[in-house]
């Protein structure tokens, strides 16, 4: 990968510079020692402001303040990282895909296995698995883009995707990423509830895990890396805890329904991409975290470490899944607290350990909010990511923002998580894998040789039009259109197998990639961009 030098470039009517109003807030970065600790590298570094400065002027003071970040989406230049990274920054790399994957909302995804999809146990926990590494994967390759760009993950997605095509990918991360949030309150609340006996509403619940995930997320990345270091500790002692009452009511001899049938294909496949679709729903945000990292990273470290991180957590949350869903279909006490809710489950798992076991709960329900904060400040910079004017408001504004709408619609919806987790998890499967096929793509077939140059992030005339790739994105939702199957819609394909199956995932990427390359060719021959 390779990145020219900064040179003077031209605003366009797109995206026009405040800054020719202001010229002593120049975004040119002044001279200063690149700092050695990496979590200070917000303190001591500079950043290229477009907004008014009144707004700059109260976001810097806060950031002397408060500690709070002041840096959106702007790109962190390499004279405001640390010279090289240490072993000690990528374990932080492990241990933030750790703590924030190791919660119960993956737990949720392995129940499906048993409850929902009919496998038995030891084919839940194989295919959960296998599936779960091959979505953590493509997660592992987009975190590789911060330290070599120092740009947001939906940044990046311009040098694929074109200035304006990108808005769409931007969309939908804000509607996987504030979509999380709800399911992460909304099952917080749940738990908190179950514990306190009805005595607490869900709402309250609700509302208690958003704004200790909007405090963490609002001060931004020095506190939400220092936050998800030791955030995992809790959890993993608690899940111990839980393995070792419910355990033995994990029905371990239970075998999937209609072996050796299309109806059992169908069902080990779609449980496969589900369980994929989670950990690769991380990717349009995958890289936002680790734009401090210096550009000499070796890309496979920082991809090993999210991998690692990442995979790990989500198969121990998966595993624990199945066995608790396993153990519903057999044990009636399980089967009606999860007629409840998912959380009611897990409350019920632990109660044999009395009150003790309600704060176990009570850890679990707070351990959420280490995966709703990467979320929350995600979707704060993919409203910036919208237009002109989204961007001159402050991250911490976004932040708020963002915390307000989820808890909302947590609040209202509180009563049909299920239905919108599955709906849900199945839309993030389908667009991500398409978008990560065509950056892919764009890397190793058009800029192996030429690479990129980072300094033209926010120059739309410098960027490619986008038009091969919407053409090949839309393309691929026809694909997973007529492959998918879900609760609300069976495609026509999918409907050829077995009850149905869900093929959505791989078509959509299949038919992305083989559109792609001939119409990026030919967007390039004819418009050199």
């Amino acid at each position: 990968m390779s990145s020219t030098g900064a040179h003077a470039v031209s605003t366009t009517p797109t995206e026009k510079s405040f800054e020719e109003s202001h010229p002593k807030d120049s975004g040119h970065p002044r001279a200063h020692a690149a700092p050695h600790d990496l979590l200070d590298v917000m303190e001591q570094g500079t950043v290229q402001v477009d907004e008014p400065k009144i707004l700059h002027g109260w976001n810097v003071k806060l950031e002397k303040l408060l500690g709070v970040e002041a840096r959106g989406i702007e790109r962190v230049l390499e004279a405001d990282k640390p010279p090289k990274a240490t072993f000690a920054d990528f374990v932080q790399i492990v241990l933030l895909w750790f703590s924030a994957n190791l919660t119960l909302n993956n737990l949720a995804i392995g129940l499906l296995g048993p409850l929902v999809f009919g496998l038995g146990l030891t084919e839940a926990m194989c295919v959960g698995t296998f599936g779960t590494i091959a979505g953590a994967m493509g997660t592992a390759y987009q975190s590789t883009w911060g330290p070599v760009s120092g740009n947001r993950t939906m940044v990046v997605a311009r040098y694929t995707m074109g200035w304006w095509p990108s808005k769409i990918c931007v969309l939908l991360n804000m509607v996987i990423m504030l979509g999380y949030g709800l399911v992460d309150c909304l099952i917080a609340g749940q738990l908190l509830s179950a514990v306190a006996g009805g005595s607490m509403t869900v709402i309250v619940g609700t509302i208690i895990a958003a704004v200790i995930s909007l405090v963490v997320a609002l001060f931004g990345i020095k506190l939400f890396h220092v936050y998800e270091r030791y955030a995992f500790l809790p959890q993993i002692l608690v899940l111990f805890i839980l393995i070792g009452v419910a355990g033995p009511n994990f029905n371990a001899g239970s075998t999937s329904a209609g072996l050796g049938t299309s109806v059992a294909v169908a069902d080990r496949v779609s449980f496969f991409f589900l369980s994929a679709s989670a950990p690769l729903a991380w990717c349009p945000a995958a890289s936002d975290y680790f734009v401090y990292f210096p550009k000499n990273c070796a890309r496979i470290k920082v991809a090993a470490s999210t991998l690692l991180g990442l995979g790990l957590s989500s198969v121990i949350m998966v595993l624990i899944g199945v066995g608790l869903g396993s153990g519903a279909l057999v044990k009636t006490e399980w089967a009606d607290a999860y007629d409840v809710s998912a959380g009611a489950l897990v409350v019920e798992a632990l109660s044999p350990l009395g009150a003790f076991g309600n704060f176990c709960s009570v850890v679990l329900a707070l351990g959420l909010i280490a995966n709703n904060i990467p979320g929350t400040y995600s979707a704060a910079l993919g409203f910036q990511l919208l237009g002109r004017w989204f961007r001159v408001i402050p991250r911490w504004i976004w932040v708020i923002v963002s915390v307000i709408i989820y808890t909302v619609c947590a609040c209202a919806g509180r009563n049909n998580l299920f239905n919108i987790f599955e709906d849900f998890l199945a839309l993030m499967g389908y667009w991500t894998i398409m978008w990560c096929t065509l950056t892919l793509e764009e890397e190793l077939i058009f800029r192996r040789k030429i690479g990129y140059n980072w300094d033209d992030w926010n120059v739309p005339s410098r960027l490619p039009i986008g038009i091969a790739a919407l053409i090949a994105f839309c393309i691929g939702w026809v694909g997973a259109v007529l492959c998918m199957y879900q609760v609300y819609f069976t495609g026509p394909i999918a409907k050829l197998v077995g009850d149905g199956i869900d093929l959505g995932f791989p078509v959509s990427a299949a038919w992305t990639g083989l559109i792609y390359p001939p119409l990026r060719y030919l967007e390039l021959k004819h418009l050199k961009r």
